[in-house]
């Protein structure tokens, strides 16, 4: 484990991680949006690391759920031991060469990995990349993304996309939250033995994912 990013040995542990979003109380009475933060938990929900978004109110405002930010990831002492990147770009399949692209760093300003957007007519589709651009996993999504009172799963698969090894998992949390909160709360499973690294570009990818799907969605209603 002394060759792993520092703050990272912990997710050495873990096959499940539970990711959910903190809702600021303006934001819950009025609608405002403010900068997003999030505790990320062990299956005991147990909080591990503590996210929070950095952006602008002019991309929050204007280019929500396009807009670019940077997530800066830091465990229980304060510590930052994660940063996300994501650059402002395309949602479109009709610009298949300016998909998303998101920048992982452990420890921050050392790459970890990056999440990169795949052009598919129909599903979701994303690859995971480990610091050197090596594709390492795919990540499809469904057809539909509106769940209807139900999770919607995100299937972790490698690469031939034949063999299914884990999921993102997009939890409903019920009709009053979704309304009028409209919080993130997700779940990774992964195999225990993954990379840490990979684990922490799959944390980046739920950000990703909940931008682009559910920002501005009531999540099934």
């Amino acid at each position: 484990t002394h060759n792993l990013p520092p703050g990272l040995e912990y997710l050495n542990q873990l096959d499940q991680i539970i990711i959910h979003q903190q809702v600021e109380l303006l934001e819950a009475i009025l609608g405002t949006e403010t900068s997003s933060k999030y505790e990320i938990k062990n299956h005991l929900g147990q909080r591990v690391y503590f996210a929070v978004e950095e952006n602008g109110c002019f991309d929050r405002k204007l280019c929500s759920p396009l807009r670019s930010f940077t997530i800066r990831i830091a465990d229980n002492t304060g510590r930052e031991v994660i940063r996300v990147i994501r650059p402002l770009r395309c949602n479109s399949c009709c610009f298949p060469c300016f998909l998303q692209q998101l920048e992982v760093q452990s420890p921050p300003g050392t790459i970890a990995g990056y999440v990169v957007q795949n052009w598919d007519p129909f599903l979701p589709k994303f690859t995971i990349q480990n610091q050197s651009k090596e594709d390492v996993l795919k990540i499809i999504g469904p057809y539909a993304t509106c769940g209807c009172f139900d999770d919607v799963d995100f299937e972790v698969k490698a690469l031939n996309e034949m063999t299914t090894i884990g999921k993102i998992s997009k939890y409903w949390s019920g009709f009053v939250n979704n309304v009028f909160t409209n919080t993130a709360n997700f779940g990774i499973q992964v195999p225990v033995d993954l990379d840490v690294r990979i684990k922490a570009v799959m944390i980046g990818t739920c950000f990703l994912i909940d931008l682009m799907f559910f920002e501005n969605s009531l999540d099934g209603l």
